[in-house]
């Protein structure tokens, strides 16, 4: 039998071949490497949070103190009722956008697709004023819809969508076209389960972006009944400035729901960012 020739540029190299035992001690090392840099400022935040002065062992009072002192239960609501609508608001606008931009092709569509490509680099601060103004004419200034509205919609979410689209044979489309299937009841029923990961991936980037967001809360409302977790970090850091172990109790409660969040999405969000490259 003849010898099969070795494929690719270097002769040497088999691909059934793993690496060595040296590159696999390598490869362990640079992963507890990674994992002690990326856990040690975690681990810091947690000891710092419980640790109260003068040498007294680990305990909960400081979160105890953050949240009855600072009315975190209301700034956790907010958040939460603000991350939630902007997340299904942006489900409904980009699956709506984002399947037009797929499949209906209408003159100008190229264009309409490179302006919101080009929204991508236009953060809302740049737009204050406008926006700032519209509000106020809509008399929407210190109201759940002035932390609501500014982002509804994505540009973001439009690219992610259109391109999770695109990956969707139109065939199953065309079969439920011929079995009488309305428009809205194709993209509900057939398309946008297709698609899960991408939509659960805009949701945690946008419930993610909102839970952290400071800007709008900072700008647009005035009331302490619209209060939202940043804002009580930023009232927290103003009152106790050198008591540490209150600031870092109030980082703990802040970022624990979205790393819960994180941890219960994540296989859906690695598959939606893996399905993200720019289709024509």
């Amino acid at each position: 039998m003849a010898k099969q020739p070795r494929l690719g540029p270097f002769p040497e190299y088999s691909s059934s071949s793993g690496p060595s035992w040296v590159g696999r001690v390598l490869l362990g090392l640079a992963g507890f490497v990674g994992l002690g840099l990326v856990l040690t400022p975690l681990g810091v935040v947690l000891w710092t949070s419980g640790t109260p002065p003068l040498g007294r062992p680990w305990s909960w009072q400081f979160y105890a103190q953050v949240w009855q002192g600072s009315d975190w239960l209301r700034a956790a609501l907010n958040s939460g009722v603000v991350a939630l609508s902007v997340a299904s608001l942006q489900v409904v606008t980009s699956a709506l956008a984002g399947y037009g931009l797929a499949r209906y092709p209408f003159r100008g569509r190229r264009v309409i697709l490179a302006l919101i490509l080009a929204s991508l680099v236009l953060p809302l601060p740049l737009l204050v004023i406008p926006v700032f103004l519209v509000l106020k004419s809509g008399h929407l200034l210190n109201t759940y819809g002035a932390l609501i509205l500014p982002t509804a919609a994505s540009g973001f979410g439009i690219v992610l969508m259109r391109q999770a689209f695109l990956g969707i044979p139109p065939s199953l489309e065309e079969a439920a076209q011929l079995d009488g299937a309305r428009p809205w009841q194709i993209l509900v029923w057939i398309v946008l389960p297709l698609v899960r990961p991408a939509v659960v991936t805009l949701a945690l980037f946008a419930i993610l972006g909102e839970w952290n967001d400071l800007f709008k809360p900072l700008v647009f409302t005035t009331r302490p009944a619209l209060q939202t977790v940043s804002l009580a970090l930023v009232s927290l850091q103003e009152q106790f400035t050198s008591n540490w172990s209150l600031l870092m109790a109030g980082v703990v409660l802040a970022t624990a729901p979205v790393i819960v969040l994180f941890l219960m999405g994540q296989r859906y969000l690695l598959q939606g960012l893996g399905n993200a490259g720019l289709k024509q």
